[in-house]
């Protein structure tokens, strides 16, 4: 009988662990979307965009500049689309990342500005690059070009468009 009442006493315990289980479980998931609150900032931070299709079509039409798709603090994001050459341009706050959705381009990064003007605040154009390094851009293609580093559209056989992300620096 003693044996028959520990086995009993057992399974009450072992029970009672089971619940506590239970109990435990929201409480790590709790836990767990607290941490991740106070990592991201705990404000739910800024709100997702979504940009439409049509919109995006747009912005990556025959108009060279269409205006940006997204606006931020920290970054600017746009499309672009090119039926020429363009001018060489630098950006003091500004990295560049393009990622070319069709056709291509001869991009010239890096050396020496020729002929550089400041046209804004933070913002040059220039006729030629010296001793830069030259890319062959075709769909698919990713550069990131850094703030300070002067880059060219030099040559664009038929068309490019691409997406522009800028990341801005204060």
């Amino acid at each position: 009988m003693v044996g028959h009442a520990g086995s009993i006493a057992l399974g009450k315990k072992r029970a009672k662990r089971k619940g506590d289980e239970k109990m435990k479980f929201p409480l790590i998931v709790l836990a767990c979307l607290t941490t991740a609150a106070l990592l991201t900032g705990g404000d739910g931070g800024p709100a997702v965009t979504y940009i439409g299709h049509d919109k995006v079509a747009a912005a990556l039409g025959h108009e060279t500049h269409s205006g940006p798709l997204v606006k931020a603090s920290d970054l600017l994001v746009m499309g672009a689309h090119r039926e020429q050459n363009g001018r060489v341009e630098l950006h003091e706050k500004e990295t560049d990342v393009f990622y070319i959705v069709d056709g291509e381009s001869t991009f010239v990064t890096g050396g020496k500005m020729v002929g550089g003007k400041v046209t804004s605040p933070g913002q040059w154009q220039g006729t030629d690059i010296q001793g830069g390094q030259v890319h062959h851009l075709t769909k698919g293609d990713v550069i990131v070009i850094p703030a300070g580093n002067p880059h060219w559209f030099k040559d664009v056989p038929h068309s490019v468009s691409y997406f522009v992300v800028k990341v801005l620096k204060p």
